[in-house]
């Protein structure tokens, strides 16, 4: 029998009189990967942003990391407990080292020795930012940049992390940089809920996909399935069978 880190049961999100989110359900096994598909406006971002405690309105429906409720708990609360969010756009601090953004990550450990680790982990995942480390944020690349924003999320120690658009305006290259290391951090334990919209590359990796149309899920399967659907090839993939 599957065990899940994450439960969302029949979830509603209104901001304001917008009905975002329409009764959206979905696992997240853990060490496992959850693909989101959608077009713009699909509420894959809300998705992820009320499941993180990013977001506050109007709600309904039940959601569950691993045998507690947590929905409407805010996202300090909830980065406490092994939950974390690397928003669309990376949103690093430009004007602070590298070394500085990663401390920001850190800022709810008090274990020197495990911020410690992590750190030795974070710049062994990421060589380059190890490189960087005294360089200020907003000079780095944007490849570089969402690396930091990764590793970033990942000083917390996380359990699941949530990553919004990782490939977002990166060269082919550096995309594939970062999904190597999105299923590096997978294989090291932590569990992965996705939001990309290089459609191929969050399929290929992707145990679970969900497709998202105006609020609801319309489809979802293994990362295969959805990526063998004619319908889902058409309208994500931009190729025909």
């Amino acid at each position: 029998m599957a065990e899940y880190i994450l439960q969302v049961k029949d979830l509603h999100f209104w901001y304001g009189e917008i009905h975002a989110l329409k009764g959206i359900s979905l696992n997240v096994e853990k060490n496992g990967v959850v693909s989101l598909l959608g077009a713009n406006g699909a509420g894959k971002t809300t998705t992820l942003q009320y499941i993180s405690g990013l977001i506050k309105g109007k709600h309904a429906g039940e959601i569950w990391y691993m045998g507690q409720r947590i929905d409407g708990k805010s996202a300090h609360t909830l980065s406490k407990i092994g939950i974390a969010q690397c928003i669309e756009g990376r949103r690093i601090f430009s004007q602070l080292s590298v070394r500085e953004n990663l401390m920001m990550g850190a800022y709810l450990c008090r274990d020197n020795a495990k911020i410690k680790r992590n750190l030795e982990y974070v710049f062994t995942l990421f060589p380059r930012l190890l490189e960087r480390e005294k360089q200020m944020g907003g000079t780095l690349s944007g490849g570089e940049q969402q690396m930091l924003a990764i590793a970033r999320g990942l000083m917390s120690n996380p359990k699941i992390i949530m990553l919004d658009e990782p490939s977002l305006g990166l060269a082919p290259l550096i995309v594939n940089d970062i999904f190597d290391i999105i299923q590096e951090i997978n294989r090291e334990g932590v569990s992965v809920l996705l939001v990309e919209q290089n459609a191929r590359k969050a399929l290929s990796i992707a145990d679970h996909a969900c497709v998202l149309e105006q609020g609801r899920i319309v489809k979802q399967g293994t990362g295969s399935e959805i990526a063998a659907d004619e319908s889902i090839i058409n309208a994500y993939l931009g190729a025909k069978k």
